[in-house]
C-alpha cells in the first residue's frame, strides 16, 4: 500500500490576536491531518466517506480533519458552517465559516498543497480569516476594517499578469483558454485558500474559475476579508453577490485579483 513519507505536520504559527475560537480551530485542524497522515494509507484517505452538505463526496482526510474542527466548536459554543457538516447551529451571535481541508485531494495523495481557511462572522457578517499552510505551519491573518501587512502586485491589467486557474472543466475550457492566453504565467495549485493568499501578498496577480461554478462560500470566505485589505478585489465572474449563506447548495465563479480593473477584466474575458 502507498503511504505517506512521515513528514512532520507543525503546528501553525499564529498572531496572538487571532481570535482563539479561529486559532483553537487551525490548530486542530493541523494536527487532525498530521495524525491522518500517520494513520492511513493514501488510498484510504482519498476514500469517499460520505456527502458533503454542498453536495460533493467527502473524502475521509475532510471528515477526520472537520470532526477535529467541530471539536473546537463546540468547546466555544459557536455556530459552525463547513463543507461537509453545513451548518450547526448554536445559538450563538457568532459563527465559524471553515474550509477544514481546502485542497484535499493534494493533501490525501501527499501534494503539500492544502490549507485550512477559517472566517470568524459575528451576526452574518466577517469579521476576522485566518489561513494556514498544514504542510507549513505558514499563515495569513487579517482583521476587517483593520490595517494589514499584506498588499497586492496592484496589477490593473491581465496581459502579461501571473495567474492562478481552477483546472479547465466541461464547460468553462473556452473561457479557460481566453484567460491563459492573455496571461504571462499560469498556475493550477489546486487550493483556493491558498491562492487567494498568494494574491493578498502579491506573489501571484490573480486566482480565478473560469465560469465551472465550483466555489461554494467556504472556498471564497477567507479571500473575501484578506483580499480587499491587501487592496485587492473578490468578485463572482458572472456578477452574483457573494454572501455569508448557510445553503452549500449555491456556486460561484471566483475571481480574486490585485485590483479592481483586474478583477473587471478577467470577469469579462471569463465572460466572452
Amino acid at each position: 500500500m502507498s503511504t505517506l513519507i512521515d513528514w512532520p505536520v507543525p503546528d501553525p504559527v499564529l498572531p496572538p490576536s487571532v481570535d482563539p475560537a479561529l486559532a483553537d480551530a487551525a490548530v486542530a485542524a493541523s494536527r487532525a491531518y498530521a495524525r491522518a497522515r500517520l494513520a492511513h494509507t493514501r488510498a484510504e484517505l482519498a476514500d469517499e466517506v460520505a456527502e458533503g452538505a454542498d453536495g460533493t463526496p467527502t473524502m475521509l482526510v475532510d471528515r477526520l480533519v472537520e470532526d477535529a474542527i467541530a471539536e473546537t466548536a463546540e468547546r466555544h459554543r459557536v455556530n459552525l458552517l463547513s463543507e461537509e457538516a453545513g451548518f450547526v447551529d448554536r445559538g450563538s451571535a457568532v459563527t465559524l465559516v471553515v474550509d477544514p481541508m481546502d485542497g484535499s485531494a493534494n493533501a490525501a495523495a501527499g501534494v503539500p498543497l492544502c490549507c485550512f481557511g477559517g472566517v470568524l462572522a459575528v451576526d452574518g457578517r466577517a469579521t476576522e480569516a485566518l489561513t494556514t499552510w498544514l504542510d507549513t505551519g505558514r499563515a495569513w491573518h487579517a482583521v476587517a476594517g483593520e490595517p494589514t501587512p499584506y498588499r497586492t502586485t496592484g496589477r490593473a491589467a491581465a496581459a502579461g499578469a501571473s495567474v492562478s486557474l481552477l483546472r479547465p472543466k466541461p464547460g468553462s475550457r473556452d473561457p479557460w483558454w481566453r484567460v491563459a492566453t492573455q496571461a504571462g504565467r499560469v498556475r493550477i495549485l489546486a487550493s483556493t485558500v491558498l491562492e487567494s493568499a498568494l494574491v493578498a501578498e502579491g506573489a501571484i496577480d490573480a486566482f480565478c474559475d473560469p465560469g465551472s461554478d465550483t466555489h461554494r462560500i467556504v472556498d471564497l470566505a477567507t479571500a473575501l476579508v484578506t483580499v480587499p485589505a491587501a487592496g485587492g478585489a473578490v468578485l463572482d465572474a458572472l456578477g452574483r453577490p457573494l454572501e455569508l449563506d448557510p445553503d452549500l447548495t449555491r456556486r460561484w465563479s471566483g475571481v480574486v485579483a490585485a485590483s479592481r480593473p483586474l478583477a473587471d477584466e478577467l470577469a469579462a474575458l471569463i465572460a466572452g
